[in-house]
């Protein structure tokens, strides 16, 4: 069992990255602004459709990192990882369609910016999918293969991870992020961490 134990712990770390990319979407600082009703409306829509779904994708985290903890079978880490990465791209997929059906923000630019944030989480939801079948894929009666396999899932989705959130971080620049931080949803969404840090 050695073999998978250290890949899925290179998992799980990669994995990680990428469930910052939907913190940072649905959780921000800052004070108000004097206010903005229809920014503030869209603010609500969108951080209370990203509440749920970023629920998913610590859930799915969480599973991964379980199975790096115990002494886990390779059908297990399949099985388990198959399951999060298919949860994670509906996540990601769900949070595309909302930021899709809530319009653009009510700042310049607003259309552009929501419909690359709508493309780039379409986009990552594929790229979960496409892991999803990779990991399907994977020899678990072959020890060294396996381990093989994972560790060519964990590159992509290192590079996954850290690859073009760039259209979200426009989306949330400015007025929007000011908005979305006085959101109920959106500062529990972003776990525990936004509160220690006050």
């Amino acid at each position: 069992m050695e073999g998978t134990k250290p890949v899925n712990k290179k998992l799980a770390a990669a994995l990680s990255g990428g469930a910052v990319l939907v913190l940072a979407l649905s959780g921000c600082g800052g004070s108000d602004d004097g206010g903005n009703d229809k920014l503030d409306a869209w603010a609500k829509a969108v951080c209370d459709a990203v509440k749920p779904q970023a629920g998913k994708i610590e859930d799915a985290n969480t599973a991964i990192q379980k199975q790096t903890s115990d002494n886990s079978t390779p059908e297990a880490v399949q099985q388990t990882d198959a399951q999060a990465f298919q949860d994670m791209s509906d996540a990601y997929k769900a949070i595309g369609t909302a930021v899709d059906n809530v319009g653009a923000p009510n700042v310049e630019d607003g259309k552009a910016k929501q419909t690359n944030a709508v493309k780039e989480l379409k986009d990552i939801s594929a790229s979960y999918a496409k892991l999803k079948t990779q990991v399907d894929k994977l020899d678990t009666k072959d020890q060294a293969k396996f381990a093989d396999g994972l560790k060519d899932i964990a590159t992509q989705l290192d590079k996954l991870s850290q690859s073009g959130n760039d259209a979200l971080k426009k989306l949330e620049e400015g007025d929007v992020g000011k908005a979305m931080a006085q959101q109920a949803s959106c500062k529990s969404a972003s776990g525990s961490s936004a509160a220690t840090k006050g």
